[in-house]
């Protein structure tokens, strides 16, 4: 499992949001929101810019995992999809300050279970859809992953996974979750 941890956790690290930010003549970690995540990208560059960070960070969580199911087996696919979510949350190569973790988490949640993920793929559009506030999808899918791992029968041990997973990705979400309190969260352009 280490291995499978180190290699997710690397990939996690790779820098989307600052080479597509890079690309379009912005530093997502400067402007907006500051955050290296797709949302920041798709208000400081447009929809083009935003898709590519989102497909990229999917990715980011993705091939590990995908990758860890072939040469091993699930608990070092689970252990591949929290490294990822770890290097793209706290990459020791930006002082630990990265992303809040949705797309990396995604990807990876979509590997380990496609018809989940499908699902989480829906929950978080219509949210995002009816509200115009990416936070509220991403917020939608921390809850929505967990109980659907419950509901499907995931073995006890993987759905405490699935909750830490997503709770890190929640916990990452602290000042949307304060600015959707106050009413003050920005939402994204139509």
């Amino acid at each position: 499992m280490g291995v499978a941890f180190v290699v997710a956790y690397a990939a996690g690290m790779f820098p989307t949001a600052g080479l597509v930010g890079h690309r379009i003549g912005r530093d997502p970690s400067r402007e907006g929101s500051g955050n290296p995540g797709a949302s920041n990208i798709y208000r400081l560059g447009g929809r083009l810019a935003g898709v590519a960070v989102a497909l990229g960070d999917m990715a980011k969580g993705a091939a590990p995992v995908g990758a860890a199911l072939l040469l091993w087996d699930r608990p070092e696919a689970l252990a591949a999809w929290i490294g990822a979510v770890a290097g793209h949350v706290w990459p020791v190569l930006r002082k630990f300050r990265g992303g809040k973790g949705m797309a990396t988490a995604g990807g990876g949640g979509i590997v380990l279970d496609p018809i989940m993920g499908a699902i989480c793929v829906v929950v978080f559009f219509g949210m995002v859809r009816l509200t115009r506030v990416a936070a509220l999808g991403s917020l939608s899918v921390g809850v929505t992953y967990p109980v659907l791992a419950l509901v499907f029968g995931w073995p006890a041990a993987e759905v405490i996974v699935a909750a830490l997973v997503m709770g890190v990705m929640a916990m990452r979400h602290h000042g949307n979750i304060v600015r959707l309190w106050r009413g003050t969260e920005r939402k994204l352009k139509t």
